[in-house]
């Protein structure tokens, strides 16, 4: 007995024909399992300078606040190694520096001049629509840590970043010296809210522009 859903000789080239074009056509739900592809992960560059280690400390604890975040690569390095290609293949760039006279280092001012002198972000403005974020570490209680940070911070708004905070007002920063030796719990957890926070901005940022 023929089953009822076999189709007769004649017409089973055009059956296996129909088949084909559901299978392939837009929105019949059959072909795009396989079409569909794993999104690349968003990239997040943590850079800074050291020479205590104390800001190399907070930028290990931006990294793994940023891990936190599933679909994030965060790839860590100090200003002086960082190449145009780390640069311009992140979605998000998070520089640290030390206090030196109430501003930030020589180096990481450095690395801000070279995005044009040594990498050229102009005149195509390679960096605008990144995510940008800043951090700082400082000996006294008010050495100069959130100057250095809006420094960081106005850096990037001049490249046409989008500019975060998160573990403080301006960024995670730590006390080093006088009565706070060194980096305590409280300011390596603000380091972490404060890759947390890169890392799920950035993400938003990819899944709006992917629609």
């Amino acid at each position: 007995m023929r089953s009822a859903f076999t189709l007769p000789p004649r017409f089973r080239p055009l059956g296996s024909l129909l088949f084909c074009v559901l299978f392939l056509m837009p929105g019949s739900g059959l072909g795009e399992t396989f079409a569909q592809e794993p999104a690349p992960p968003v990239k997040i560059l943590v850079t800074y300078h050291s020479l205590s280690g104390n800001t190399e400390r907070m930028a290990e604890a931006v990294v793994d606040g940023a891990k936190t975040v599933p679909g994030t690569e965060v790839l860590l390095k100090r200003v002086g190694q960082v190449t145009a290609d780390d640069l311009f293949s992140s979605d998000a760039v998070v520089v640290g520096s030390p206090v030196y006279w109430s501003n930030m280092s020589g180096e990481v001012k450095t690395f801000f001049d070279n995005w044009q002198f040594k990498f050229g972000v102009f005149p195509e403005m390679k960096m605008k629509n990144k995510v940008g974020a800043a951090f700082a570490t400082g000996g006294q209680i008010s050495s100069g840590k959130e100057i250095t940070m809006l420094t960081i911070l106005a850096a990037m708004l001049g490249n046409q970043m989008i500019v975060v905070s998160g573990g403080g007002s301006f960024g995670a920063s730590a006390t080093t010296e006088g009565d706070s030796p060194g980096i305590d719990n409280k300011e390596l957890a603000d380091a972490r809210v404060l890759g947390q926070r890169v890392a799920d901005v950035a993400n938003l940022i990819r899944a709006a522009s992917s629609h």
